[in-house]
């Protein structure tokens, strides 16, 4: 970690998918995956306050006595779309503490500074509640999440002393978010990256479509699609550490072994090339060719166009219509960034967006058949299910 010298493991533990059974964190095999991680070698986890629905936290809390929360560096988030006031900042903090048992959080997070979420957090005092939380010790390095445009991102990395920030980057995102700018622009400003989404939620690893497949195995030396995405992240020097929502034992063994040989720069152009042949082909499949670069946002209606296309691009990827339907909700709806609605069926048909897509793409014809497929009768009881899911009041 750039400024303060700590010595991160480079795959680090997403706390999210942790394995369930009956609808609840699987104690006994979440525990044995979590310590076998720390014994070999894993010591960043990331959790937060909302994941599976508030257990996550209470379940590391208890997996990390007997002397592993000293092996560790300990992240969590505060969750910026739940807070309403400065109060809320230190009562949920308190109670993390308390969850987590533990005095400190080696590494505390804003959650999800995007858009309006970030103009709420500054207005409501969070950068003084992260001062006072350094100052008393509660807190030791500050830092953010984030998932919205590179040019909010840049906004954030200059607006306070963050000792590092948390992005979503993929062979498939350079464009995307924050993307391959965002990273080298964090990086020249002294903040350590942590990624997430490294195999974009599995999207990258299965299924495997045979086109794909076909790609990978014209390499010179054979690797997994995932040893492909995580080596892809890897390769990149600016990286800190990457996260892995790994709960399979399989999955597991695989990404400490990958781990352990994969180094920045250790892709030869040969197989920066394979990759890049895969990115496009990816894009070929999906739906909509979209790359995430935002050019024609905003949009005078308000429509979330990048947004709308990931989701929609990502259930072809999937074909996990429940899954899409619920990020629908919780993203295009605005309940994950705590803003104002951007579906899809909020499209004028006032074409602004033609002129400025790079790609040259019919996002308003595009826009018309997500309204159809998202929009039906259903779409209340998944935005109902999407508060739930991420515990929005």
């Amino acid at each position: 970690m750039p400024e303060n010298g700590d010595e991160l493991s480079i795959l680090g533990l997403g706390c999210m998918r942790l394995p369930v059974k009956d609808g609840k964190i699987d104690g006994k095999r979440a525990k044995s995956q979590v310590r076998h991680l720390i014994d070999h070698g894993v010591n960043y986890l990331d959790t937060a306050w909302t994941y599976h629905m508030g257990e996550n936290e209470l379940f590391l809390g208890s997996v990390l006595a007997d002397g592993y929360r000293e092996k560790v560096k300990l992240a969590t988030k505060l969750p910026s779309w739940i807070v309403k006031s400065r109060e809320d900042m230190d009562r949920i903090l308190d109670a993390q503490l308390e969850r987590l048992r533990t005095d400190y959080i080696d590494y505390y997070l804003l959650h999800n500074l995007t858009g309006a979420l970030w103009y709420k957090m500054k207005s409501l005092g969070a950068l003084g509640f992260l001062d006072r939380a350094k100052a008393n010790g509660r807190v030791i390095n500050a830092g953010f999440s984030f998932h919205g445009s590179v040019e909010e991102f840049k906004l954030i990395v200059n607006s306070y002393p963050w000792t590092f920030c948390q992005i979503q980057y993929n062979f498939l995102d350079e464009k995307n978010q924050a993307g391959t700018e965002g990273l080298e622009y964090a990086a020249s400003k002294g903040l350590g990256i942590i990624v997430m989404e490294p195999l974009r939620g599995g999207k990258l690893t299965s299924p495997v479509p045979p086109e794909i497949k076909e790609i990978w195995n014209e390499a010179a030396v054979k690797r997994t699609p995932a040893e492909w995405a995580l080596r892809w992240v890897w390769n990149h020097p600016e990286v800190t550490a990457v996260l892995s929502g790994m709960n399979e034992e399989s999955h597991i063994e695989e990404n400490l072994k990958i781990a352990d040989e994969a180094y920045p720069n250790s892709l030869n152009e040969e197989e920066l090339r394979l990759v890049k042949r895969v990115e496009q082909k990816y894009r070929d499949l999906m739906k909509t060719g979209c790359t995430g670069c935002r050019y024609c946002m905003p949009c005078p209606s308000g429509v979330d166009i990048p947004t709308c296309f990931e989701v929609y691009d990502n259930l072809y990827l999937s074909g996990n219509e429940k899954e899409a339907k619920l990020m629908y909700a919780a993203k295009a709806g605005g309940i994950i960034r705590g803003d104002i609605p951007g579906y899809a069926s909020r499209c004028m048909q006032c074409k602004e967006c033609l002129e400025k897509c790079p790609q040259h793409l019919d996002i308003p014809g595009l826009l018309k058949v997500i309204a159809e497929k998202f929009e039906g009768p259903d779409l209340e009881t998944w935005k109902a299910a999407a508060r739930q899911t991420f515990r929005v009041d």
